[in-house]
Protein backbone atom coordinates (compact mmCIF):
# COMPACT_ATOMS: atom_id res chain seq x y z
CA UNK A 1 0.00 0.00 0.00
CA UNK A 2 1.52 3.37 -0.95
CA UNK A 3 2.36 5.77 1.80
CA UNK A 4 0.22 8.91 1.99
CA UNK A 5 2.02 12.12 1.25
CA UNK A 6 2.62 13.67 4.66
CA UNK A 7 2.16 17.19 3.28
CA UNK A 8 -1.38 16.30 2.19
CA UNK A 9 -2.17 15.17 5.72
CA UNK A 10 -0.66 18.33 7.22
CA UNK A 11 2.29 16.57 8.83
CA UNK A 12 5.94 17.04 8.03
CA UNK A 13 8.55 14.38 7.54
CA UNK A 14 11.79 15.03 9.41
CA UNK A 15 13.39 16.15 6.13
CA UNK A 16 10.56 18.61 5.36
CA UNK A 17 10.59 19.83 8.96
CA UNK A 18 14.29 20.65 8.94
CA UNK A 19 14.18 22.23 5.48
CA UNK A 20 11.27 24.51 6.48
CA UNK A 21 12.97 25.38 9.75
CA UNK A 22 16.23 26.18 7.99
CA UNK A 23 14.47 28.30 5.37
CA UNK A 24 13.07 30.76 7.88
CA UNK A 25 16.14 32.58 6.59
CA UNK A 26 16.61 32.55 2.80
CA UNK A 27 19.24 30.04 1.70
CA UNK A 28 20.35 27.98 -1.29
CA UNK A 29 20.63 24.19 -1.44
CA UNK A 30 24.17 23.65 -0.20
CA UNK A 31 23.62 26.01 2.74
CA UNK A 32 20.37 24.24 3.60
CA UNK A 33 22.22 20.92 3.89
CA UNK A 34 25.03 22.44 5.94
CA UNK A 35 22.62 24.36 8.22
CA UNK A 36 20.70 21.17 9.00
CA UNK A 37 23.89 19.30 9.83
CA UNK A 38 25.11 22.15 12.03
CA UNK A 39 21.73 22.56 13.78
CA UNK A 40 21.55 18.84 14.59
CA UNK A 41 25.24 18.37 15.45
CA UNK A 42 25.49 16.01 12.45
CA UNK A 43 22.78 13.72 13.83
CA UNK A 44 20.59 14.40 10.81
CA UNK A 45 21.63 15.11 7.26
CA UNK A 46 19.87 15.49 3.94
CA UNK A 47 21.56 14.43 0.73
CA UNK A 48 21.20 16.37 -2.52
CA UNK A 49 18.66 14.02 -4.13
CA UNK A 50 16.38 14.02 -1.08
CA UNK A 51 16.86 17.77 -0.62
CA UNK A 52 15.82 18.74 -4.12
CA UNK A 53 12.94 16.22 -4.26
CA UNK A 54 11.60 17.65 -0.99
CA UNK A 55 12.15 21.24 -2.11
CA UNK A 56 10.12 20.53 -5.25
CA UNK A 57 7.25 19.17 -3.11
CA UNK A 58 7.44 22.10 -0.68
CA UNK A 59 7.36 24.63 -3.53
CA UNK A 60 4.38 22.83 -5.15
CA UNK A 61 2.54 22.88 -1.81
CA UNK A 62 3.22 26.61 -1.41
CA UNK A 63 5.24 26.06 1.78
CA UNK A 64 8.45 27.57 0.41
CA UNK A 65 9.14 29.87 -2.49
CA UNK A 66 12.07 30.40 -4.78
CA UNK A 67 13.40 33.92 -4.50
CA UNK A 68 14.93 35.99 -7.26
CA UNK A 69 18.66 35.47 -7.04
CA UNK A 70 21.57 37.42 -8.43
CA UNK A 71 23.59 34.21 -8.53
CA UNK A 72 22.73 32.40 -11.75
CA UNK A 73 23.67 28.89 -10.61
CA UNK A 74 22.11 29.01 -7.15
CA UNK A 75 18.42 28.87 -6.39
CA UNK A 76 17.51 30.53 -3.12
CA UNK A 77 14.41 29.53 -1.17
CA UNK A 78 12.49 30.81 1.83
CA UNK A 79 9.58 29.56 3.93
CA UNK A 80 6.23 31.18 3.06
CA UNK A 81 3.60 32.28 5.57
CA UNK A 82 1.72 29.05 4.82
CA UNK A 83 4.91 27.07 5.46
CA UNK A 84 5.52 28.91 8.72
CA UNK A 85 2.00 28.11 9.91
CA UNK A 86 2.40 24.40 9.10
CA UNK A 87 5.85 24.38 10.75
CA UNK A 88 4.41 25.85 13.96
CA UNK A 89 1.58 23.30 13.94
CA UNK A 90 4.07 20.51 13.44
CA UNK A 91 6.23 21.73 16.33
CA UNK A 92 3.15 21.58 18.57
CA UNK A 93 2.32 18.09 17.26
CA UNK A 94 5.86 16.91 18.02
CA UNK A 95 5.74 18.43 21.52
CA UNK A 96 2.53 16.50 22.16
CA UNK A 97 4.21 13.29 20.98
CA UNK A 98 7.06 13.85 23.43
CA UNK A 99 4.57 14.47 26.26
CA UNK A 100 2.88 11.14 25.49
CA UNK A 101 6.20 9.30 25.58
CA UNK A 102 7.31 11.02 28.80
CA UNK A 103 3.99 10.13 30.48
CA UNK A 104 4.32 6.47 29.55
CA UNK A 105 7.98 6.31 30.61
CA UNK A 106 7.15 8.01 33.92
CA UNK A 107 4.32 5.56 34.57
CA UNK A 108 6.74 2.69 33.97
CA UNK A 109 9.35 4.24 36.26
CA UNK A 110 11.75 4.71 33.35
CA UNK A 111 14.14 7.62 33.57
CA UNK A 112 14.58 9.78 30.46
CA UNK A 113 18.07 11.12 29.92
Amino acid sequence: MPRNDSLESGELTDTSYYILLTLIKAQHGYLIMKSIEEMTNNRFSVGPASLYTTIKKLVSAGLIEQLDSEEENRKTYMTTDKGMLLLKKDVERRKEMVKHAEKIFNEMGEIME
